[in-house]
């Protein structure tokens, strides 16, 4: 396993082990955030853990064109339920995001040094929210990373059911590719699923 230096350096992905974990170490600083996102690379760990760099031998993902869709999320969709937005409020959007309670996690992965951190890749248009409204109030969004054909999802959430995936299922229509990072059972039913790491270099060299 690859310890971090001062160095903006990260080595090839292939060195990661069976679990997907690359390196410790290193930063959040948005230089070293947008190397790691176009290299394939993200950060996952606890707020009492170094910095974990993970590069997973599968890959979970969208293709547009697969999305599933139910029937009663169409019916949501076509009463115009929701307005949605772009940008227009990510600090609220993550901040949503590290309030969720997720079954299996203890406190929330989003700390403040990553609130703050993806907050500047914000500023510099690297770092993209959708945002949810219902009755003129946030009620769900999502956040991640704009590598241009290809999204690199971060985190999403809900106040109110079915919120954050019509933000999903919006977003999807805007990519040529959705990258998910980990599998879990939700993102499968909209319709991801994992390619192996190698595939997904290639769709990110395209951009």
């Amino acid at each position: 396993m690859y310890i971090l230096t001062d160095d903006l350096y990260f080595p090839p992905v292939e060195r990661a082990d069976k679990y997907g974990v690359l390196a410790l170490g290193g930063d959040l600083s948005a230089e070293r955030l947008a190397l790691a996102y176009r290299s394939g690379i993200f950060p996952w760990f606890n707020e009492e853990e170094p910095i974990i760099w993970w590069a997973p031998p599968q890959r979970m993902v969208l293709f547009p064109e697969e999305i599933r869709i139910s029937k009663s999320m169409r019916n949501i969709l076509n009463r115009n339920m929701f307005d949605i937005t772009i940008n227009r409020d990510f600090e609220a959007v993550i901040t949503q995001c590290s309030k969720i309670s997720r079954a299996g996690q203890q406190g929330s992965w989003i700390t403040k040094g990553m609130i703050n951190a993806y907050c500047q890749l914000h500023e510099e248009g690297l770092a993209k929210s959708i945002e949810v409204w219902h009755q003129g109030q946030l009620a769900g969004g999502l956040y991640g990373i704009d590598l241009g054909h290809v999204f690199s999802g971060e985190s999403m959430f809900s106040l109110i059911p079915n919120a954050s995936k019509a933000a999903f299922i919006h977003l999807a229509g805007q990519y040529e590719l959705v990258d998910c990072q980990i599998h879990n059972r939700h993102l499968e039913s909209l319709g991801c699923r994992e390619i192996p790491r190698k595939e997904f270099m290639e769709w990110l060299l395209k951009a």
